[in-house]
């Protein structure tokens, strides 16, 4: 083969490469507006309106027969819905992994959700029931699509692009989720100038967020495509380590037999970290990811509490700091990609927990009644929020091993959004014990501190190494 047909080849494969990340791009840009604009701004206020309606005279509602306060449904499908995702994400993962087809298992994940998302145009009156099914669809569906979403990066960049591609990703998604949010509140805002009521104006943007969904999810599955899996080529190779001989149809019986024992939810699960322990140090930055995004969860979750309970800010003011966020985030998001081109994942990540360390220790100064220094730390929180998950997602994707890239990041994608439980309850113990949501919001320090303490314990370029990839100049 001639130098030029060898040129011709490279040239060609990179730019398919680079027709598959603008794709994978637009499912970002597809799917951050259910997070921004259904979750943490319009359907918690409006489910809980839709429960009280529904409620009895002291307050309960009755779904299965269960009493429950309606000020706690919205939280409870919320909880559901990532113990739904828990158990479905490490079979999909699996699958996923085994067959090579994850695209069709991604646009059926995405569907399912967007269309549970475009449903709730139909959450009216006192259906509440409705309401939390529909969350409880929408959101497991929407974990299951990112981890299958995510476990194409290792795929489609390589070892140098993926900081840069992962951080597009993210600001994609930033930037989708402040457009239609100003177009929501618009909506919101003057739905009597559009002739609609509050309740059809609030209807209108979450079935919107599922149309957006939808249609854009139409880019990635075209661009996206399927490749033979690493793990197929691995489970025909003997392994020296396994007494049962792979050529004995009585052993394949007894292995296919295991396999389906432990299949189900949380068997595979476990099956996943009995595999991960052979990667010591990618559970080492898992361990690590997990309690500084656990603080940053937290941050992102009880901000706006802190913002109206103890600096006593009105609705108009907060939601104007949420927007402010998505937009600087996505400035955060490409502006800490260039930084790890030149310092490299890992010190760039460290960076911006340092920075998340000093911004809630100036939270906790602000003075009450003053949004300007509210919009300040809202600011600071966008620059770095984007650039510290984008680049925790390409770092992780040097320590999957290959062939295991659904599976490990279905364990990510835990991490994520099903283990932040921790911020939360230290959170509320502070501000039980204290009385102060100054108190309360200074302990989630902690986590940005033993994150860092972790993460530079861990030694990337041994990990990438060990997982059994080529490891970047920089990193």
């Amino acid at each position: 083969m001639d130098i030029d047909t060898v040129r011709t080849a490279a040239s060609d494969e990179a730019a398919e490469r680079r027709r598959e990340q603008r794709g994978w791009y637009f499912y970002d840009w597809a799917c951050s507006v259910y997070s921004t604009s259904v979750l943490t701004v319009f359907l918690g206020p409006y489910l809980t309106s839709v429960a009280k309606r529904a409620a009895d005279a002291d307050g309960y509602v009755h779904p299965l027969g269960i009493p429950l306060r309606a000020g706690s449904f919205f939280a409870y499908s919320v909880s559901l819905s990532v113990i739904v995702a828990v158990l479905v994400m490490p079979l999909v993962g699996a699958a996923a992994d085994r067959s090579g087809r994850k695209k069709p298992l991604l646009g059926a994940a995405a569907y399912v959700g967007a269309a549970a998302t475009a449903g709730m145009f139909f959450l009216g009156g006192d259906r509440y029931l409705l309401g939390g099914a529909l969350l409880i669809v929408a959101n497991a569906a929407q974990s299951v699509a990112m981890m299958l979403y995510n476990s194409y990066l290792p795929q489609i960049a390589s070892p140098e692009e993926r900081d840069a591609v992962s951080s597009r990703g993210w600001a994609f998604g930033y930037a989708a989720g402040s457009l239609v949010l100003v177009v929501n509140l618009v909506l919101y805002l003057a739905h009597d100038s559009f002739g609609v009521s509050e309740s059809m104006a609030v209807r209108i943007c979450l079935a919107s967020a599922g149309l957006w969904w939808g249609g854009f999810t139409l880019i990635p599955l075209l661009r996206l495509r399927d490749r033979p899996t690493a793990a197929r080529e691995a489970t025909a190779r003997p392994d020296p380590t396994d007494p049962t001989d792979p050529t004995d149809p009585t052993d394949r019986m007894d292995r296919t037999d295991r396999t389906v024992r432990t299949a189900p939810g949380l068997r595979q699960l476990a099956a996943t970290v009995r595999d991960m322990r052979r990667h010591p140090l990618t559970l080492s930055f898992l361990l690590a990811y997990l309690i500084y995004n656990d603080g940053i969860q937290t941050v992102i979750s009880q901000a706006s509490l802190y913002g109206s309970e103890e600096l006593g800010l009105g609705q108009s003011t907060l939601i104007g700091a949420v927007l402010l966020v998505q937009v600087l985030a996505v400035a955060g998001a490409l502006g800490m990609g260039r930084l790890a081109r030149t310092y490299g994942a890992k010190r760039t990540i460290l960076g911006s927990l340092a920075a998340w360390t000093l911004t809630l220790g100036a939270g906790y100064f602000l003075p009450a009644g003053a949004p300007v220094g509210f919009f300040l730390l809202a600011a600071a929180i966008g620059l770095v929020l984007g650039g510290s998950q984008a680049l925790s997602r390409s770092l992780f994707s040097h320590l999957v091993p290959p062939g295991k890239e659904a599976e490990y990041f279905s364990a990510y994608e835990m991490s994520d959004r099903g283990m932040s439980w921790l911020g939360p309850l230290l959170f509320g113990i502070t501000y039980q014990l204290t009385g102060s949501y100054r108190d309360a919001i200074i302990s989630l320090v902690v986590f940005f501190v033993v994150g860092f303490l972790l993460l530079v314990r861990v030694p990337v370029r041994q990990a990438i190494g060990d997982a059994g990839n080529p490891v970047p100049e920089k990193i």
